[in-house]
């Protein structure tokens, strides 16, 4: 079931989605760059947030839709909103403005996808469904889903939205597996047991919710990459033998990981350079053979019961 109504709804959605949250760095002539040769390489999904930059990056990538060759409805665009400086804020008074913003920013009469970022302890099921209605009637939003919500979280919010919620963003790496960790060492005294994500990966499957993953290539609470770390020594030399068999970068091979896992789960890129976007897209030419797969969880330090 997982995936298919992101795949109705959203036929041209690919595996792999360019993270915005670095874009600030750049020029709207080099972003444009990046939109046009990503284009013809099959990269077309970007993820924004409205506090990317303090909105920085949704401008700079708004200025380089109007200079880039590849059309606005050639591209698929998410944003997210509801973070705000040290709380959260789902009311719909907040979620209606930050979207005018939004468009505003990317200079877009519609997004492809609204994204709640993070769930509101104060949340209101009724007002976020009135907000959804009036977006998706005015046509400025076309879909909707969320980012680090729980699976109860969800079913809260679906006893008032009518739509469909596509996504859900988590956080997932080699390393950072406590949503399969979780699953692999049920019902046993150790730490990979602990319940930290109320069997979100099963659950999302079974709603038909698609987890896109953030943060690839991290460890630990925003530690830093895992690549080229002496931190993480076995798990590199297992992902430099594997890019060496498969011709391919050891960040392509760390986001093959992800998507060989069967939830059909999508890779957010934290990267706005055009080569270590393509670098890591290389992934969907790997099939790692189930062996591998558990080669590299092992590698990451998990344990195998």
């Amino acid at each position: 079931m997982q995936n298919i109504l992101l795949r109705n709804t959203l036929p041209e959605a690919g595996q792999i989605i360019v993270g915005c949250m670095r874009m600030d760095s750049r020029t709207p002539q080099e972003l444009a760059n990046m939109i046009d040769d990503l284009a013809d390489r099959g990269i077309r999904f970007y993820d924004h947030a409205d506090i990317y930059g303090h909105g920085k990056c949704e401008e700079l990538f708004g200025e380089a839709m109007q200079l880039a060759n590849t059309p606005r409805e050639d591209l698929i665009i998410q944003s997210k909103c509801g973070i705000r400086d040290g709380w959260y804020d789902l009311s719909k008074d907040y979620i209606l403005d930050s979207v005018d913003g939004i468009l505003n920013r990317l200079q877009t009469p519609y997004l492809d996808l609204l994204i709640l970022h993070r769930p509101d302890a104060l949340m209101e099921p009724k007002e976020i469904a009135e907000a959804f209605d009036q977006l998706q009637k005015s046509g400025k939003v076309r879909h909707f889903g969320v980012s680090n919500f729980t699976p109860e979280q969800i079913r809260l919010l679906q006893t008032e939205v009518k739509q469909p919620l596509l996504v859900n963003q988590l956080q997932l790496s080699i390393p950072n597996a406590w949503m399969i960790s979780q699953g692999l060492e049920a019902n046993m005294p150790t730490q990979g047991a602990l319940d930290r994500t109320g069997h979100v990966l099963e659950q999302m499957r079974q709603m038909g919710i698609t987890i896109q993953t953030w943060s690839p290539l991290q460890y630990g609470d925003w530690e830093g990459t895992f690549l080229d770390n002496p931190i993480f020594a076995e798990l590199n030399e297992t992902l430099q033998k594997l890019a060496d068999k498969y011709n391919v970068s050891k960040s392509a091979i760390a986001a093959a990981w992800i998507l060989r896992h069967p939830a059909g789960m999508q890779v957010v890129t934290g990267s706005s350079r055009t080569d270590r976007i393509l670098e890591m897209a290389r992934a969907r030419k790997v099939d790692l053979t189930r062996k591998e797969w558990y080669d590299l969880y092992r590698a990451a330090g998990h344990r195998i019961p």
